[in-house]
């Protein structure tokens, strides 16, 4: 059971790695302006998660 377990988390994270990925690309062709959008709300999202894990410690 451990190893399906296993096996569904990698491919868990192999398809939200797909679709950041595909999102990347999509806000590419939309230009830079929508890519540099996306970096920014990227980046807040991740120093917003880890200032809540500090937090909540």
């Amino acid at each position: 059971m451990a190893q399906r377990r296993d096996s569904l988390k990698a491919t868990r994270s192999l398809l939200y790695t797909f679709a950041r990925l595909l999102g990347d690309v999509k806000a590419a062709t939309k230009g830079p302006e929508a890519l540099g959008k996306r970096v920014l709300q990227r980046a807040l999202g991740k120093a917003t998660g880890r200032a809540f894990s500090r937090l909540f410690r």
